[in-house]
């Protein structure tokens, strides 16, 4: 009898650990992430999944669509960036290779240095990569998609998903910092919107 209660406690005891480890490294991996993003992908794949229960209906093809908006979403808001105009107010445009567009006038900032560079691809191709493991780990996503194979899927992807992902982009986000501050992001201080010209 104390033997069987042991074994239940030690279990649920390295569920727990499982899952206070996952939802760590998914916390992680969320703070890449536009922050609008998320919360659209959050409030409405409750109701395209149907609470996980997409096998009758329209409810399958509406996920994809939402993952495949969220995605783009996503990659889209790594080539944004903001800056603090003359006016005090703060302006979003997009990075192109001459600079950010539109372009209105702004006394303080050199627009021109906000160009296109490698880094936006790296970040944009991390970011979705990030945003795919977050969705995919969603419970009403697996249950949606991989309804069968739930319980085994879910326990390979808790335990390797989030860390591998997670490890491989800190390093690429260390070695490309990301200088942006675009739509879904913190803007940028005055100090260093104003200040800061020279964008490397």
């Amino acid at each position: 009898m104390g033997n069987k209660s042991s074994s239940s406690s030690s279990s649920s005891s390295s569920k727990s650990s499982i899952s206070n480890k996952t939802l760590s490294g998914v916390g992680n991996l969320i703070k890449l992430l536009p922050t609008g993003t998320v919360f659209l992908f959050q409030f409405l794949n409750p109701i395209v999944t149907n609470n996980g229960d997409c096998q009758t209906g329209i409810y399958k093809p509406l996920t994809v669509i939402l993952l495949a908006v969220c995605a783009f979403s996503c990659a889209f808001a790594c080539f944004t960036d903001s800056y603090k105009g003359s006016d005090g107010l703060t302006h979003y445009g997009m990075v192109t290779k001459n600079g950010l567009w539109p372009s209105p006038s702004s006394e303080h900032v050199n627009l021109s240095s906000y160009k296109l560079r490698f880094r936006d691809f790296v970040h944009a191709y991390f970011t979705v990569k990030v945003f795919a493991v977050v969705a995919l780990l969603d419970g009403n996503t697996v249950h949606c998609f991989y309804p069968a194979e739930q319980k085994s899927t879910e326990k390979i992807l808790l335990k390797v998903l989030p860390p591998a992902i997670g490890t491989i982009s800190g390093a690429v986000f260390m070695l490309f910092p990301n200088k942006r501050h675009g739509i879904g992001y913190p803007s940028s201080s005055d100090g260093s919107a104003t200040t800061n010209t020279n964008r490397s």
